[in-house]
């Protein structure tokens, strides 16, 4: 399945008012990502590997509502992933790829 597919197999599924187009898929963008960051503190916490299917879930619903807030924007997953990749392939050949600032 590529990005295209993907995004329009979530679209969907994706159950809330158009007033919060945006908005919604925003906040639970926020939310899946804590999940995902507290199931990673506590395996600092607790010295234990991250339960691989449980980290398979949280990126699972993560990129669904990444898919969302893209399709309310207008915007292509497959458009954003290639644009990511050039970027990040331009920083790499022109050595800023660690560094700080989005203008690298």
């Amino acid at each position: 399945m590529n990005f295209e597919e993907y995004q329009n197999e979530a679209k969907k599924t994706a159950i809330y008012k158009q007033e919060y187009k945006v908005t919604y898929p925003v906040l639970g963008l926020c939310g899946e990502a804590g999940e995902l960051a507290n199931k990673h503190k506590k395996t600092i916490r607790d010295g234990k590997e991250i339960n691989i299917e449980d980290a398979e879930g949280e990126l699972g619903d993560i990129l669904w509502y990444v898919s969302q807030v893209a399709t309310d924007m207008g915007i292509s997953l497959d458009k954003v992933a290639q644009k990511n990749i050039a970027k990040l392939r331009s920083r790499q050949e022109r050595g800023v790829l660690q560094g700080s600032g989005d203008n690298r």
